[in-house]
């Protein structure tokens, strides 16, 4: 038997928090091609979601997937994350909760790994002398 991943049991834990103390939690997510999230609000391949109960619907966390609707600018969406693009979720006052590593996607990471780089051109051949150090140290009158 293999053993299960504590992610979603910790993003259930810091959720369960959060309405405890009042506070709004907030889950930060690293987009893909699995993510359902609307696409103008992802920066930088990344989206942070507001998942307090007065900001979604139908909220369920499951061991795969955190899935909700919410309204975006007015018009309500389904949100679906896997539990695998999910980098952290945090409370919004505090800032208090865990950070997650978000796994590469395999194929995404082996295209980036095997692609032709570029010399750059202003690359100097390498000569038989070492380079001297620069001088750390100056005197001071």
């Amino acid at each position: 038997m293999s053993e299960q991943s504590a992610k979603p049991y910790l993003i259930r834990a810091i959720c369960e928090w959060c309405a405890d103390n009042g506070l709004t939690p907030y889950l930060a997510v690293k987009v893909n091609a699995e993510t359902r999230v609307p696409t103008s609000y992802v920066k930088n391949g990344e989206i942070v979601l507001n998942i307090s109960p007065g900001a979604t619907r139908r909220l369920t966390i499951d061991n795969a997937r955190v899935q909700f609707t919410a309204r975006f600018n007015g018009v309500s969406q389904e949100v679906s994350v896997p539990t695998a693009a999910i980098s952290g979720i945090f409370a919004k006052e505090t800032g208090y909760g865990f950070a997650f590593a978000v796994t590469a996607d395999p194929v995404a990471s082996l295209d980036a790994a095997t692609a032709p780089t570029e010399a750059s051109s202003s690359a100097t051949p390498s000569d038989d002398k070492p380079r001297s150090r620069p001088k750390h140290l100056q005197v001071v009158k």
